[in-house]
């Protein structure tokens, strides 16, 4: 199918988008929407599977943790990958394996076929995110478009994760667990059937070299990172594989820092991450999506748990955490517009603090519930704000040859992120005999967590 090239020239209205960008928009923002779904639909149905298929109770995690595995662990390595091989490629390469991964999830018939299909998801993921936000970011000039963009962006995908919970349980209810995988291959055909139309290749001028020691020493200290983390939320941090893990993740981090310094042609060049709005505006970003999917997990074992509410009642409340998020991604552009990226790191930081501390006050009673929704449509709002301010602050000020790169970094980030928080916030739990003290504490560590991020970049990205 014939490529159509996207406008070079920014509008004559540079705050409207023309017709082609909002098709780009749209194919772009469904993809990137059900990825999303995918972190948690199956969340509300591992009972479901494990008893169709034979899962060991313990082997269950797995079928989530080996997702996030493949998803965090061979992001940056993808985005690096997109400016090689051309972004377009490799969005309509992993669209493609999304779509026969999902079908293949959806069809298996033993433990092994169904691991194999979540991993295969978890690469897809980790290919089409980066691709899909770099043709995002190269779609979109910088300023008040790219920032509506990737607000929109943004809150779809946190809509996306609350969606997910309530669509796992719908679904599993109604029809069967299987329809979990199934959902995501009509998505898929639709996207790879249209997308070849709208989206034109985008790659830098000059093709960069794979920098291959870089490559393997930060795709195994991420995985080393992740999979310690899983271990430790399982087993505690005393652990002696998820301490082995986590050292392990860290030395070789630690060697990828010092291979980048004297590589030809870095995966993520040392000048860049010497930037502060890089270096800055994703750790910001960790702790945004560090927190507030750690709170989905505190709240969901109080709804559970505590009140007693079902899995899919309990999936339901989450709408109003999902109605804040696209609220808060709608203002996020003109927020930016007029206050900057900065102040809405730090505004929506601190608004996600206040409302995450407020839930200290739930108690053991259904009366509680109001609170709760109404602290969680208000973090909603302020977590939004932050990862949108993260990702225009993140992705700011480059060359679209490091855009791949640049967008690699942040989505990492993001799935890092994702993978870190229940893992933190359930140890935090068990460390108090009574759950609902426990989940109580880890309210109050979440919430310090939010303050300090969003204190930490007002003071360090300073006003542009």
């Amino acid at each position: 199918m014939a490529t159509l090239d996207l406008p070079t020239t920014t509008p004559l209205r540079p705050d409207r988008m023309t017709g082609r960008m909002r098709l780009v928009l749209v194919v772009l923002l469904l993809a990137q929407f059900m990825l999303a779904v995918d972190f948690s639909i199956l969340n509300v149905a591992l009972p479901v599977i494990g008893q169709g298929l034979g899962f060991t109770l313990g082997g269950l995690q797995w079928i989530a943790t080996a997702f996030a595995l493949a998803a965090a662990g061979f992001t940056l390595l993808f985005g690096r990958v997109a400016d090689l091989v051309g972004r377009r490629r490799l969005f309509l390469g992993g669209m493609a394996l999304l779509g026969v991964s999902s079908l293949a999830g959806g069809l298996a018939t033993g433990p092994e076929m169904l691991m194999a299909a979540r991993v295969a998801q978890g690469l897809a993921t980790a290919a089409v995110t980066p691709a899909g936000l770099s043709l995002l970011t190269a779609s979109f000039p910088e300023g008040p478009l790219r920032a509506k963009a990737l607000g929109l962006n943004g809150a779809l995908m946190s809509a996306g994760f609350t969606t997910g919970a309530i669509l796992g349980g719908v679904l599993t209810d109604l029809l069967s667990w299987r329809w979990a995988f199934f959902i995501n291959v009509p998505v898929a055909l639709a996207v790879l059937l249209v997308a070849p139309a709208v989206l034109s290749e985008s790659r830098p001028p000059v093709r960069p070299r794979l920098d291959v020691p870089g490559a393997i020493t930060v795709t195994g200290g991420l995985l080393a990172l992740v999979y310690g983390l899983t271990v430790a939320g399982e087993h505690g941090w005393t652990d002696p594989t998820a301490l082995t893990a986590l050292a392990a993740g860290a030395a070789l981090l630690v060697a990828f820092v010092l291979v980048e310094r004297r590589a030809a042609s870095p995966l993520v060049p040392v000048h860049v991450l010497k930037r502060p709005t890089v270096v800055w505006g994703n750790l910001a970003g960790l702790v945004a999506f560090v927190t507030e999917t750690s709170l989905v997990f505190l709240m969901t074992l109080y709804l559970q748990d505590v009140l007693g509410f079902s899995p899919l009642a309990a999936g339901l409340a989450f709408g109003v955490l999902g109605a804040g998020t696209v609220l808060g991604g709608v203002l996020a552009s003109r927020f930016i517009g007029r206050f900057g990226a900065r102040s809405a790191l730090v505004t929506g930081g601190l608004l996600q603090a206040a409302a995450t501390l407020s839930l200290y006050g739930l108690g053991d009673d259904r009366g509680s519930l109001a609170l709760l929704l109404a602290a969680t449509f208000a973090g909603g709002v302020g977590n939004m704000l932050a990862i949108v301010g993260f990702m225009v602050t993140a992705t700011s000020g480059l060359p679209d040859g490091e855009q791949g790169m640049a967008t690699g970094l942040a989505t990492m980030t993001q799935q890092v992120g994702i993978t870190m928080g229940t893992p933190i916030m359930s140890a935090v739990v068990v460390t108090a005999p009574v759950l609902l003290d426990g989940i109580g504490l880890a309210v109050l560590v979440n919430a310090a967590i939010v303050a300090a991020g969003a204190v930490l970049a007002g003071v360090f990205l300073g006003r542009r």
